[in-house]
């Protein structure tokens, strides 16, 4: 068995909310065969587990962003991953079909309301990160969003991204914040729902992480933050070097274009981090209350890092090597 062969076995002995998209995007089986691996993850594993804490109101934990319960003496604890909000993000991430959530859309317009100021739910609130999911899993649902789409056209800095902090005065974006942003508006543009406004906005915020090569400080031209490095499964809101270039990815896939070469430095930073076995190692655990572990702990071979990193890089090397002679990066 060759060493990538070895590595397919090992991520395709893993939960149907991974495996599928191994089968899909690594292995390249027929459609039908990862569809139906993909039609499990409700049934089966960490999807029908997600599913079974949902409450009888359409949410999770009672609460859209924090849990019903949540006190601002536990937020020393980290952020708790339980409420709606990271719960539908993480099912629409495993591939879950919307029917599955059948009548949770009208459930959450009538019982769920943002912490900020008891907004309703699907109007959004002023968060751009908080907007982004609300605005991707809205589409995913049938909810008819576009004021939250109309919202980021509306909302940009004026160097091209956001910035959750805008509603304090900021004016300048925000690394997390844009990426965050990016990956709902690219959700919703996904789902058919986009327009030339909206479009053109996100190309705009691309921009302004391109120019900074993905990683850097524009004046300073050092790294954004100390864990720009780091790989962390789930993502969750951080920004990282794989977040950033698994977004990048989606994008140029779905505008039809080639990888830019700006990402380079993400691109060798993920491929730094591959193991002798090829296989990538969980470096941090986001803290926080959680309804059950979904990938590894610090120190373990991570499969969902080793099928992101994978796929990156598998993306951007079929690029390169279909480039002239002396093009790309």
């Amino acid at each position: 068995m060759s060493p990538r062969d070895d590595v397919m076995s090992w991520l395709l002995d893993s939960d149907p909310a991974l495996r599928w998209q191994v089968e899909r995007d690594l292995v390249g089986v027929p459609e039908a065969v990862w569809q139906a691996t993909r039609a499990r993850v409700p049934r089966e594993g960490m999807g029908a587990a997600l599913l079974a804490r949902q409450d009888a109101d359409g949410q999770w934990a009672g609460g859209a962003f924090f849990p019903a319960d949540f006190t601002e003496e536990q937020r020393a604890d980290g952020q708790p991953w339980t409420a709606t909000t990271w719960s539908l993000k993480q099912l629409r991430e495993w591939g879950v079909a919307a029917s599955v959530l059948d009548g949770t859309a009208e459930k959450l317009r009538t019982h769920a309301r943002w912490e900020y100021d008891d907004l309703p739910y699907w109007d959004g609130e002023v968060d751009c990160c908080i907007n982004g999911y609300t605005l991707a899993a809205g589409a995913w649902l049938g909810v008819d969003v576009s004021g939250i789409a109309r919202w980021f056209v509306e909302h940009r800095q004026p160097d091209g991204g956001w910035n959750c902090e805008w509603v304090e005065g900021s004016t300048r974006s925000s690394f997390p914040s844009t990426l965050n942003a990016l990956e709902g508006v690219l959700a919703y543009e996904r789902a058919g729902l986009g327009f030339p406004e909206l479009t053109a906005a996100r190309h705009g915020a691309e921009q302004y992480l391109l120019e900074r090569r993905a990683l850097y400080g524009l004046r300073s031209g050092e790294p954004v933050v100390p864990y720009v490095h780091h790989l962390a499964y789930p993502f969750r809101h951080v920004y990282s070097a794989l977040h950033a270039a698994d977004y990048f990815r989606a994008a140029a896939l779905f505008d039809g274009v080639a990888p830019d070469p700006r990402l380079a430095d993400a691109i060798a930073s993920i491929r730094s981090k591959r193991g002798d076995d090829g296989r990538w190692v969980q470096e941090h655990r986001h803290p926080g209350a959680v309804w059950f572990d979904v990938d590894v702990p610090e120190g373990e071979a991570s499969p969902w890092l080793t099928f992101l990193s994978l796929r990156v890089l598998e993306w951007w090397d079929a690029a390169s090597a279909l480039a002239p002679r002396g093009a790309g990066a």
